[in-house]
């Protein structure tokens, strides 16, 4: 009986029903985030929204290598990480253009979907904490999650501190900080591939 896979496939249903929870959410956020951020105006709400849309990419990737091959997974991860570099690299290139042409962040707006974006991805990390040890589709999917909620604690910091100074640039600052969260949380996982494959 310890040789008929039960344990395997049981893995592998758990880890399917885990990315397709985490790929949902961060669709639905991805369409509220950018929805708002354009109504905003915010760099910082926008960059969310895009990361959003990395990590349901992720997560679909993820979801796809479930019980493939490892070299299978390999290459999910090294795309997932090949897209969120891309997609930060983007999301600067918007804050340069706000920094040059200004922009008019709504800081109410940003503070209220950035909470709505925490709690969303508070769920997400705490769906996929009990697998964060396991292969490296899933370890990418943590670190990505991880590195979500630290992109809305600074979107709800960046609020604020538009409202206070009554000025774009913490919007920016935050847009660009987030841009390279992301662009990190990519280059962690390409490296976990090359030394998975060294392995």
């Amino acid at each position: 009986m310890s040789d008929c896979g039960c344990e395997i496939e049981t893995k592998n249903r758990q880890e399917g029903r885990v990315l397709i929870a985490l790929l949902g959410i961060n669709l639905l956020m991805f369409f509220v985030e950018i929805s708002f951020g354009i109504l905003a105006d915010s760099n910082a709400l926008i960059a969310d929204s895009l990361d959003m849309l990395a990590d349901a990419t992720v997560y679909g990737i993820g979801l796809y290598a479930v019980g493939k091959s490892a070299l299978m997974k390999l290459k999910a991860a090294h795309i997932s990480g090949i897209f969120q570099i891309t997609l930060a690299l983007t999301v600067a290139a918007d804050a340069v253009r706000r920094s040059v042409f200004g922009s008019e962040p709504e800081s109410i707006l940003m503070i209220s979907v950035g909470l709505l974006a925490l709690l969303s991805n508070l769920i997400c990390l705490q769906l996929i904490s009990k697998h964060r040890e396991g292969e490296i589709h899933m370890r990418a999917s943590w670190v990505f999650s991880k590195n979500d909620v630290m992109a809305n604690l600074g979107i709800i910091l960046g609020g604020g501190l538009v409202h206070v100074f009554d000025s774009r640039y913490p919007d920016i600052v935050i847009g660009l900080v987030i841009s390279i969260i992301v662009a990190r949380g990519g280059l962690h996982i390409i490296r976990d591939v090359k030394s998975e494959r060294k392995n």
